[in-house]
């Protein structure tokens, strides 16, 4: 009989065997040759015509980036109002505190001007 460690090892095993299995067999049966065709810079189906490098300003990361952090921190507040009649005043306080912490940050990100879009 296995101990705990001994599953933990073999589905390890497992793990990394499968996972180059994966690979291994798309590097023996990809195909490898190359034509004109396939190595032209493909962008949604028109060829580029002069120079590509396009620079993008950093607040549109920026506001990329807020909204994926807010949009993450909107999920905890689906499983704490299902179950909110049964969690009590401490999780009720708890959740008035988290959600403080995302005011200040959102005021804190208006403030700097990383909402303004142009």
């Amino acid at each position: 009989m296995l101990s705990d460690w001994g599953a933990v090892f073999l589905f390890f095993v497992a793990a990394v065997i499968f996972s180059a299995g994966g690979v291994v067999t798309g590097f023996v049966l990809a195909p490898r040759r190359t034509t004109a065709q396939k190595v032209t810079t493909y962008e949604c189906g028109v060829d580029t015509i002069g120079p590509t490098w396009v620079q993008f300003r950093t607040s549109y990361f920026l506001y990329a980036l807020l909204f994926l952090i807010f949009d993450v921190e909107t999920i905890y507040l689906y499983p704490w109002a299902v179950k909110f009649q049964s969690l009590g005043l401490f999780a009720f306080i708890e959740m008035i505190i988290f959600l403080f912490i995302l005011i200040i940050g959102l005021w804190y990100a208006w403030k700097e001007g990383a909402l303004e879009w142009m």
